[in-house]
């Protein structure tokens, strides 16, 4: 029997920039009308524009913050810079999308000049309505660090997508 393979864990977002977790609420990114899916390739020009987020929890009393990073900054060869922040929101209701919460981060598009980069975002439900601070800066943030100083808990969704810049070809290959 073939063991079914998590992408998050091919893709080394679980290991860069998360733990292990387990999936408690369905999370749905959208770019123009193109669904983020675990390791698909955008390019920059196509996530200019905030995308739309929608979270799907049968608790509507629920509060989420989004976090979205990136953990290849500035190249993927030498992420110094990991993680790159490009946005924050926060007191998400559990029935909405991320446009129904309070933007902490605005949103920054992804700009990948060397390699190609994976953009995460990562849902976490919150104990209720909370004050979050913006952090002073976009660089070396960190998921894990953010998530224990607001006593988020593990993560409850995750989904990632890959990005180089417009010249680039090829990309990550996802083993089926």
């Amino acid at each position: 029997m073939q063991r079914e393979r998590d992408s998050l864990v091919v893709g080394r977002v679980v290991g860069d920039v998360l733990d292990p977790f387990e999936r408690k609420v369905q999370l749905r990114v959208t770019y123009s009308s193109r669904n983020v899916t675990n390791g698909y390739e955008f390019k920059p020009s196509a996530v200019v524009e905030q995308p739309i987020v929608e979270v799907g929890s049968s608790d509507p009393s629920s509060f989420f913050t989004l976090v979205m990073v990136n953990p290849d900054a500035p190249s993927p060869s030498d992420p110094t810079l990991r993680e790159y922040l490009h946005w924050l929101v926060t007191d998400i209701p559990g029935t909405a999308g991320a446009t129904h919460g309070h933007e902490v981060v605005s949103y920054e598009s992804p700009r990948p000049s060397l390699g190609i980069h994976r953009f995460v975002f990562v849902l976490f439900q919150q104990q209720g309505s909370q004050t979050i601070y913006a952090p002073g800066w976009r660089q070396n943030f960190c998921t894990r660090d953010f998530a224990e100083l607001y006593n988020l808990g593990p993560p409850v969704a995750a989904v990632f997508f890959n990005c180089q810049r417009e010249s680039g070809s090829g990309g990550r290959r996802m083993p089926m």
